[in-house]
């Protein structure tokens, strides 16, 4: 090899140091990076000869290579914003970059890349851009089913319509109705006197003329608010009356009736209180009749305003008849499935990585699931600008089947690590000297050497 060779090699590691300090200098410089992936370094030797005699062989000269750490995640971070996500674990965001404008539309390259940098917002045009500028894709949600819609990804733009108010049209109730009914008209010396009152046929509405005995002899249902087509509220208040004591030749036929409060302004013999159904229920305890599990109110109207029909169900074991103490009715469940229009509130990203309005009437609904693709070898992806990475033929087609989930309010760190960089920096910043000395070496005996002829 001889004193030019080790001054070739000498250069060769002082380059090759030198590349690794830059390597070390831009992951400091991306310490904070959101995303970010440092690049290491790794050494090659290249042989100045060879031959299968060992006792020829002599160290050659020296390359280095950036080595990726794509697959090496961040920690992951809180954050306070809703539009904020991470991935735990394998996988990428969908993104592309703006080209253009047109219209005052963006213009997309068309082609596809990826990133692990979560920081997206809402910008004023309803898109959803990360930090270095590149927008997200996601698959809608068909709001009739809650699935995914198509398996290509699309741009994510975010409307801010009002959403459509749903009309009521099932009630879900479960309770208890006790035993012995403890109502303003029941005493326990007198018999049958917790039963409706004997003035009102069960079975019937009732009129505004025996309201008074129908409230003395009932027991209040709780009341729940329904909304009609345009989402306007309809209070709806239910009663229920004993209308008969079990019978000893036939035990099984305990009867309730239910009411609901129609119109609250009648007079007269105008109905005020809408006969709603009639449940008999076995000594047991449990309902015999209807057979089913639910029953339909139907035209159920609230003040002159008509909701239409309205299912009302309480499913398996919902309503029973046992003894209770208080001789109240005891109301488990009362919810219903309508609601007014609502404004959009907010957006956020759910555990389940779909992206979800949510309105000022209470309801959510899911806008567009995030997909995550994965590479079969991240390291060979092509690093672009910004924390993004474009497939190349040695990374492989992406696939949409990552191990990875979305996590909301979180951002991915970079997984530079400082005390390791600089650690790193130490032994390079050696290498880089002790070059220099080869270098300093080598000279001295060439200029030893020239001296010989003088």
């Amino acid at each position: 090899m001889g004193i030019y060779g080790a001054i070739n090699a000498a250069i060769s590691g002082l380059r090759s140091q030198s590349y690794a300090l830059e390597n070390i200098s831009g992951n400091i410089a991306n310490s904070q990076t959101t995303g970010y992936k440092r690049l290491d370094t790794s050494f090659s030797d290249l042989v100045a000869s060879g031959g299968n005699d060992q006792r020829t062989q002599i160290a050659g000269t020296v390359i280095s290579n950036s080595r990726a750490t794509n697959d090496i995640a961040g920690d992951i971070q809180r954050s306070d914003i809703d539009t904020y996500m991470a991935i735990n674990g394998d996988g990428y965001f969908v993104v592309q970059e703006k080209i253009g404008e047109a219209d005052g539309r963006p213009i997309f390259s068309g082609s596809n890349v990826y990133t692990r940098r979560g920081d997206f917002e809402i910008d004023e045009d309803g898109y959803l851009v990360n930090g270095a500028g590149y927008y997200l894709f996601a698959n809608p949600i068909d709001e009739a089913t809650g699935n995914v819609s198509g398996t290509v990804p699309e741009l994510v733009q975010i409307s801010n319509d009002f959403l459509a108010a749903r009309q009521t049209t099932e009630i879900e109730y479960r309770a208890n109705l006790p035993t012995y009914p403890i109502t303003a008209k029941s005493d326990a010396t007198v018999a049958d006197s917790e039963l409706l009152d004997s003035s009102i046929t069960p079975g019937d509405d009732i009129v505004a003329a025996d309201e008074t005995a129908f409230l003395r002899s009932s027991l209040a249902g709780e009341a729940i608010t329904i909304y009609d087509e345009n989402g306007s509220p309809v209070n709806v208040q239910i009663r229920w009356a004993k209308s008969q004591n079990a019978d000893a030749a036939v035990p099984q036929d305990a009867q309730w009736e239910m009411y609901y409060l129609t119109d609250a302004d009648a007079t007269g013999t105008d109905p005020i209180w809408a006969h709603a159904g009639q449940f008999e229920f076995d000594g047991s305890g449990a309902l015999t009749s209807p057979g089913g599990t639910n029953i339909t109110l139907t035209d159920l109207t609230v003040d002159g305003n008509n909701v239409g029909d309205v299912l009302f169900t309480f499913g398996s074991d919902g309503l029973t008849q046992y003894a209770d103490p208080n001789g109240s009715a005891k109301v488990k469940t009362l919810s219903q499935d309508g609601y007014a229009s609502g404004e959009q509130a907010g957006v956020k990203i759910s555990s389940n990585g779909r992206i979800v309005a949510s309105y000022n009437n209470g309801q959510t609904r899911d806008l567009y699931e995030i997909p995550i693709a994965s590479f079969a070898a991240d390291s060979r992806l092509e690093r672009l600008d910004g924390g993004a990475f474009a497939q190349t033929t040695d990374s492989g087609e992406p696939l949409f089947s990552a191990t990875g989930t979305i996590k909301g309010n979180a951002l991915e760190a970079s997984n530079t690590d400082i005390a390791d960089e600089f650690s790193k920096l130490i032994i390079t910043q050696q290498a880089y000297s002790a070059n220099t000395r080869i270098v300093t070496s080598g000279d001295e005996m060439l200029q030893e050497a020239l001296n010989m002829v003088r």
